[in-house]
């Protein structure tokens, strides 16, 4: 799989080019997406997260890292465990066997998701010194979240005409400075869906941040639930101690 192919959604962590002091100033604005896992009630899209899962396997996984996620959080978006099983059996897992000495097995739902480099300076090695960073938080690790992600997959574009692009670069109009060494790392049709959806550029990228939303955070919707229950709880005992104050002081003037 060519380059392009494999490089997925850290365009705006592994190669990214140093903005000018003017380019720096500038506030890029994201454009807001309404996310199904926004807000207090929201939930994952479990549909668009399995898709996402798709786009990271046959795209950003060859040379992208994942490791705060373990194959068993794909329950998560909604897949059975047999298909959980199946997906980590299809990878080689270097392990220790029982004599101590280094083995490979076929992955169990247990571990981490596979890393594409036995080692960091192997993954260098590959890019020519710089490091395909780690997508486990990449939507909580950018103050735009899953908007700035979003926004900066579906922003390549022709550059104006008065502006001059760096050789090996390309514009992309949410990227400070707007010139990126990455190249678009998504275009119609890469993917088959098995569901049969469209596969566009925004599709793709608007279910990949879905997946990468997930993982970063796979307990957001247990936690929200218990924070609702929480604050429902609190309002009832509000009205409780409320009324047993009333009632214990209502002889007095």
């Amino acid at each position: 799989m060519n380059f392009v192919r494999v490089v997925a959604a850290a365009a705006l962590l592994a190669f990214a080019v140093p903005a000018s002091a003017n380019a720096a100033a500038e506030e890029i604005k994201f454009p807001p997406q309404n996310w199904s896992f926004s807000g207090p009630f929201g939930t994952f899209d479990r549909a668009s997260a399995q898709r996402g899962f798709q786009v990271y396997s046959e795209v950003c996984a060859a040379c992208h890292t994942v490791k705060q996620a373990y194959y068993r959080d794909l329950k998560g978006i909604g897949l059975e465990p047999k298909e959980i099983e199946a997906i980590a059996a299809a990878v080689t897992i270097a392990d220790i066997g029982d004599d101590g000495q280094p083995m490979e097995r076929p992955g169990r739902p247990s571990d981490r998701f596979r890393s594409p480099f036995p080692n960091e300076r192997a993954a260098r090695a590959a890019y020519n010194g710089a490091y395909p960073a780690d997508l486990s938080v990449i939507v909580k690790a950018r103050a735009g979240g899953a908007d700035q992600l979003y926004s900066l997959l579906v922003g390549y574009d022709k550059p104006p005409a008065d502006m001059k692009i760096g050789d090996g670069l390309y514009y992309n109009k949410y990227f400070t400075g707007h010139q990126i060494a990455m190249p678009a790392p998504l275009s119609d049709g890469q993917v088959e869906y098995a569901d049969g959806t469209r596969a566009s550029v925004e599709q793709m990228s608007r279910d990949v941040t879905t997946f990468f939303a997930y993982i970063a955070e796979p307990e957001s919707e247990v936690r929200k639930r218990l924070g609702v229950k929480v604050v429902l709880f609190l309002l009832f005992m509000t009205g409780i101690t409320y009324a047993v104050k009333r009632r214990v002081w209502a002889d007095v003037h």
